[in-house]
């Protein structure tokens, strides 16, 4: 068994694992990466795409990676027998009145398995499917044997609806829709190797790595930041009508885990989140809603998202609006209006209403003793502070991703970019808002002033409460 001295070792092996699962196999690297973390969080991967994809070619190199117990396949039809799946029937036992079948040699007693057409099955194939899918155990005659499986890989080209396949759907924790090569790439397709092959894998891990895996797996810690940006997406979620189970949920966490385990971590980090997207949607469309979720969450707190700040800055700007437009009324010493023929600000004579009387107001813009002004730009120095406390953080956020992905045995680096330009696009949101900041700040401290008296102080500007 390896120690906990050698983990560097295994992620190192891994990465030569995942070398050798996608080798050939053009733009099926981040599926390699899903298939190989599914299994060894001890969970299932189903592959949803059109034939001719290399679903089979993938699901096939599975079984390689692992150096102990028997790999089974099977493609199964709408007349498949469960035979086919779980073993012939023993005579002798029927010869004593048990009803038992011969499992060596059949996926009761493999422990990598790779079912293609998962869903032309028939129900009861399906149903007998769901415990020895969950539970890795199987109902044998009277009793209920312990399978060694460690993981399935399914293929289907297509989900159908109903109540028995939304079930067998469930035990999937990896959704991973599969497509076409894609144009930029067709070139490489065509130059690759025709022959996937099916050489033995220079590495290979072992039921002793996974015990130890799984071990210190159980000892990775999930911060209450991750806990809460879960809580969070399972709310956003209720609101996409996407379901998830709470066995699922819960499934997701361990899966978490295991990738930083894998990567000699002891905290699940956030950036772990992105493999969410995989597990709890279960198309494409579901997939992209809650990968986009993501994006626009991990690594920007919401007191710094851009929408939240410029509520911040607006209210700032419009109270300098505000206090730029303000008129008073100008009184001299005994309290009468002060008034002056170019300062009149109208003049109506009305000789049908008050024998021909002169009605005068004047107005004057606001001003402003140094106790308002000092006041206002203390505010906005206050607001200029923490954006730029802000800024800072977004881009220790930003360095953060940049060493994960690189690190990142399972990351993809598709959501890596999309990160990416999500952190500096953030970064240059709050940077122009900085500068609107100081040009409000600019505006206060241009007020006009009290030719003499300091004023008194204003109530603060009012904006949506943040936290710092």
């Amino acid at each position: 068994m390896i120690s906990a001295s050698t983990h560097s070792q295994l992620t190192l092996r891994l990465k030569r694992i995942l070398d050798q699962l996608s080798e050939g196999l053009v733009e099926r690297d981040t599926l390699a990466r899903r298939v190989l973390l599914a299994a060894l969080a001890g969970e299932h991967s189903l592959l949803i795409g059109p034939p001719g994809t290399a679903k089979s070619a993938l699901a096939r190199r599975l079984h390689l990676a692992f150096s102990d117990g028997r790999y089974f396949e099977r493609l199964l039809t709408r007349f498949s027998v469960p035979e086919e799946l779980f073993g012939p029937l023993s005579i002798s036992a029927l010869e004593q009145d048990r009803y038992e079948r011969h499992v060596a040699g059949f996926l009761p007693d493999a422990s990598i398995a790779f079912i293609d057409e998962v869903f032309k099955a028939n129900s009861a194939i399906l149903n007998a499917l769901l415990t020895l899918l969950n539970e890795r155990e199987f109902d044998n005659g009277a009793g209920r044997i312990r399978c060694p499986l460690v993981s399935v890989v399914g293929a289907t080209n297509a989900v159908p609806d109903d109540e028995v396949a939304e079930a067998f759907f469930d035990r999937f924790l990896m959704r991973l829709p599969v497509e076409p090569v894609s144009t930029g790439r067709f070139a490489q397709l065509l130059a690759s190797p025709t022959d996937t092959g099916m050489a033995p894998f220079a590495e290979r891990l072992s039921r002793e790595d996974l015990a130890w895996l799984a071990s210190v797996t159980a000892e990775v810690r999930v911060p209450d930041t991750v806990i809460a940006l879960l809580g969070q997406l399972r709310s956003a979620l209720d609101e996409m009508t996407v379901s998830v189970s709470d066995r699922r949920w819960v499934k997701v966490v361990y899966l978490l885990k295991t990738a930083a385990a894998t990567e000699a971590r002891a905290d699940v980090s956030m950036w772990d989140l992105s493999l969410l997207p995989a597990c709890l949607g279960a198309d494409r469309e579901s997939q992209h809603q809650i990968a986009t979720w993501l994006l626009d969450r991990l690594g920007i707190r919401m007191a710094i998202s851009p929408p939240r700040l410029t509520r911040v800055v607006e209210a700032f700007e419009a109270q300098l609006a505000a206090e730029l437009k303000a008129n008073d009324l100008d009184y001299d010493a005994d309290g009468r209006l002060r008034f002056s023929a170019g300062d009149l600000a109208h003049e109506v004579g009305d000789a049908k209403g008050g024998a021909g009387a002169l009605r005068m107001t004047y107005q004057r813009k606001r001003r402003y003793g140094e106790v308002h002004i000092e006041a206002r730009t203390a505010q906005v120095d206050a607001l200029i502070a923490r954006i730029a406390r802000y800024a800072a953080e977004v881009q220790a956020q930003a360095e953060d991703l940049a060493q994960y992905a690189t690190a990142s045995l399972w990351m993809d680096p598709a959501f890596a970019d999309a990160a990416r330009n999500r952190l500096d696009g953030t970064v240059l949101a709050i940077a122009a808002l900085r500068e609107r900041a100081m040009t409000a700040r600019a505006g206060f401290e241009a007020l006009p002033r009290l030719a003499d008296g300091q004023g008194t102080a204003p109530d603060p500007v009012v904006h949506d409460a943040w936290d710092d």
